[in-house]
């Protein structure tokens, strides 16, 4: 599988402006510049994309270590952010909370822990990744 996205970037590192289109289509032309990126710009940013993508990737994978062990999971809601400090992301911090009928704490917290470690974005991810998991 692979999977496209490009972008178009005109003029300098602070003055310039881009543009993100992905093969999807979900992105097409969608803006993004220094503002967006360092300040509170309108547009995206590649550390807003790999926030949802580790987010994303986090979710389908705890569902599917779930039902690995015949846990069906009825809500799964997880929120990621990514901290960039001085040119490198170093913490992608994931926080969900998921409701699992029949299973216990343990076994969450196991299951949460190991989809951290092994979906495929965290493996992706040269920086510190930590996890707030909790069971309602």
């Amino acid at each position: 599988m692979v999977r496209k996205a490009s972008v178009t970037w005109d003029g300098s590192g602070k003055d310039g402006k881009g543009a993100m289109t992905t093969q999807s289509g979900v992105l097409k032309g969608s803006q993004y510049g220094f503002s967006s990126r360092f300040e509170d710009g309108i547009g995206t940013n590649p550390e807003e994309l790999i926030a949802a993508a580790h987010a994303g990737c986090y979710s389908m994978k705890l569902s599917f270590l779930l039902k690995s062990k015949n846990f069906i999971s009825e809500h799964i809601e997880t929120t990621c952010s990514i901290t960039l400090e001085e040119g490198k992301i170093t913490l992608s911090y994931i926080e969900v909370t998921a409701k699992v009928p029949g299973i216990s704490m343990e076994e969450f917290q196991a299951c949460a822990l190991e989809a951290k470690e092994n979906c495929p974005i965290s493996l992706a991810l040269n920086c510190e990744k930590t996890l707030k998991a909790t069971l309602v």
